[in-house]
Order: structure tokens, then C-alpha cells, then sequence
């Protein structure tokens, strides 16, 4: 198929995409914009079923776009340059954008095995900020094999465009949902038999712990001021990542540095 064979998008649904750099039209239309060979091959080849996909754009003239033609028939359609800008959550347009539909939301967390499984592992961000934390430690999440990953009303929107490309495609990998009372699905996930371990600079040397509890959850503190006092209270262990030397260089570790020692550390 050659470009001139993709049909062109239409403009109103060049505007409906456009809107979905603001997370109320993405919340309400149930969508998210990605952009990136990588991200959106990612994303198209990980989507639970093909309903989840909704449309790729490419930019006319972009050779990589074709391998999708073949694919993902009917939902493939070209743009011009000024329209790839608009779509763009770069200053340099990659050409290639997908349209997913989000995951269904979740009220709160029912583990698989109704909570009785033995081992469980389950990530908590309490208003971790940076979208590209969110992503991250997304994906790290995902690859350690963990249950789900909660976040806190203050927490960065997993659908943000930035963490959309820092989970890389990740974003099916795993059950993700958002609670207004972090402390509260905690608590509810305490009575469940999950031990909570939060990373803190108050605590202790996560090495010498030489076991680690089989049904878990991590959370993972704001990147300024850590975990909040309500979340604090709950834990069950404090860690912390100790530093090299007498003195660290650095006021403290990235957020998604720091959950991917922890997760290695706990799970395996």
C-alpha cells in the first residue's frame, strides 16, 4: 500500500486527538495520545484486543508508518506536517501517533485469587508528580512482575503524554488505577494480609533485611517530600537506599531510581 492509498483524517477528528493533550477530554473520551515508532509499535503489539486501538496517524512521506497498513487495516490514516505539530507533545514531531483507549477503571484493588494467593507484589505512588517517574517506575513494575500499580489523586496522570513514552508501551503491562484516599486502599489492603513497605529516608538499610514479606506492597514517596505522614503512619517497614560515603553528593536518588532498587531487592 502506498501513502497516497491511506485515507487522510478528517478535521474533526484532527480536533477530538488534538484535545487529548489535556487529561478531562482524555479522561472523558475514554482515550490517550501516544507518539513514536517505538511507543506506538509497543502499545499495538501489547493492546489486550484490537478494539483498544483506535487509530494510527502518520505523517505523509514517513516511511516507517507503512508496517502498520498491513496490520491494523481501516484504522491507519495520514496527515500533513502542520496537523503532526499540532498532535505533537515535542518540539520535533516523530510523524507517527496512535490512539488507545484507556484501561477500564478500577475503584479499588480485588487481587487475583480474591487476596488469598500466597505471594502477591503490588506498587503505590503517593503523589509522585513527574510524569516521566510515573512511566518509569510503570514499566519497572511490569517487569518485576508486580500485581497492579496505585496511585494517589496528587500522583502525575498515567495517561500524560510524557508517561506514556517513559513506560515505552507498558501501559497494557499491568492492572493501574488511581484512589482519592491512598491511606485508605492501604488500609483495606493491610486487612487483605498485604504488609506495607514504604521507601523513606527515616528508614532502615533495606539490606539488612534478609526476608521479605510474601504479599507486599511498595510505595514510592513525592519526589520532594516522600511518602505523606497519613501513608507513613501505615507501614509496615520504612526503608531506605543507602548512600556511598560519609556524605552523599546528591540530596536524594530519583524516585524511579529508587523504586527499581527497592522492587529488585523485594521480589527477587
Amino acid at each position: 500500500m502506498t501513502q497516497l492509498e491511506i485515507p487522510a483524517l478528517s478535521k474533526a477528528k484532527l480536533k477530538q486527538y488534538v484535545k487529548l493533550h489535556q487529561k478531562k477530554f482524555r479522561d472523558a473520551e475514554g482515550l490517550f495520545l501516544a507518539e513514536g515508532l517505538r511507543t506506538v509499535r509497543e502499545l499495538s503489539l501489547n493492546i489486550p484486543d484490537e478494539e483498544m486501538l483506535v487509530a494510527i496517524l502518520i505523517r505523509e512521506g514517513e516511511p516507517d508508518g507503512k508496517r502498520f497498513c498491513g496490520t491494523h487495516k481501516g484504522k491507519v490514516f495520514s496527515i500533513h506536517e502542520r496537523e503532526c505539530s499540532q498532535l505533537s507533545g515535542t518540539s520535533t514531531p516523530q510523524g507517527i501517533f496512535g490512539v488507545f483507549r484507556q484501561l477500564s477503571q478500577t475503584e479499588t484493588l480485588v487481587p487475583a485469587g480474591g487476596g488469598k494467593l500466597a505471594k502477591s507484589f503490588i506498587v503505590a505512588l503517593d503523589d509522585v508528580q513527574d510524569p516521566g517517574n510515573v512511566g518509569t517506575i510503570l514499566r519497572t513494575a511490569v517487569w518485576f512482575g508486580a500485581e497492579a500499580m496505585i496511585c494517589s489523586s496528587g500522583s502525575a496522570d498515567r495517561y500524560n503524554s510524557k508517561a506514556v513514552r517513559s513506560c515505552a508501551g507498558s501501559i497494557y503491562g499491568i492492572r493501574h488505577f488511581g484512589v482519592e484516599r491512598l491511606d485508605l486502599e492501604l488500609q483495606r489492603l493491610q486487612k487483605l494480609g498485604y504488609s506495607i513497605v514504604s521507601a523513606s529516608l527515616d528508614g532502615k538499610d533495606f539490606r539488612e533485611f534478609t526476608s521479605w514479606p510474601e504479599k507486599q506492597v511498595l510505595v514510592i514517596g513525592n519526589e520532594a517530600n516522600g511518602v505523606s505522614e497519613p501513608v507513613k503512619t501505615l507501614a509496615d517497614r520504612l526503608v531506605r537506599i543507602p548512600h556511598s560515603g560519609s556524605k552523599p553528593g546528591v540530596e536524594s536518588l530519583n524516585a524511579s531510581v529508587s523504586a527499581a532498587i527497592l522492587m529488585e531487592r523485594m521480589v527477587l
